[in-house]
């Protein structure tokens, strides 16, 4: 059966991109990561997908008209890749709930938390300074709520005494890049199995 073509969107070094990538290197993955984008044509994340063979594109975002304009942009790219789903990985825009309904079902997000807690940003300081026991990440589809859509997987990681929020967030990236391709290959094996 085909693998579903499958979009990320960045904004920085792209490293959950990165895991996406390679997971998809293996056949038998559902899923083939077809096109990457990014808000910031800077972004190191699109010169490891073009090394990785990926076609990549940066659109930046301050250069079109407003929001929906940058929207349509993206919109087409992904559409001319004929991409069914997008994941955000690390892409650090408020996406509206026009682009969401476009791709209701399909949109996946990772965030660095357990959610429904600590949703939003500095997830990591923030389970510091509450004195959480344990920590984690999620990945979601991705609804005009903030971090708020059906969750797919999670992974619970400890917050370990001496911790700090750099040495929690690599603790938690790491089981980033292990759920993320996970979740990915869930969804795709859902999509492929809903075709005509």
């Amino acid at each position: 059966m085909t693998r579903v073509k499958t979009g990320v969107l960045i904004s920085g070094r792209g490293s959950n991109m990165s895991a996406l990538i390679e997971a998809a290197r293996h056949e038998a993955f559902p899923a083939e990561v077809a096109l990457v984008l990014s808000d910031k044509p800077a972004a190191a994340g699109l010169a490891a997908a073009r090394a990785a063979g990926i076609d990549a594109a940066g659109l930046d975002a301050r250069g079109f008209a407003g929001k929906p304009a940058f929207e349509a942009a993206m919109t087409a790219a992904l559409a001319a890749a004929e991409v069914e789903l997008v994941c955000l990985a690390g892409f650090m825009r408020i996406l509206s709930p026009a682009f969401v309904t476009r791709w209701r079902g399909r949109i996946l997000n990772i965030h660095p938390s357990l959610l429904p807690d600590l949703r939003g940003l500095d997830t990591h300081e923030r389970a510091l300074m509450e004195g959480r026991a344990e920590h984690g990440c999620t990945v979601h589809f991705v609804t005009a709520d903030l971090d708020a859509g059906p969750i797919v997987a999670q992974a619970r990681v400890p917050v370990l005494p001496g911790d700090d929020a750099a040495r929690l967030a690599a603790r938690v990236l790491a089981e980033e890049h292990r759920i993320y391709p996970q979740a990915l290959a869930a969804v795709a094996e859902a999509v492929r199995a809903a075709r005509p």
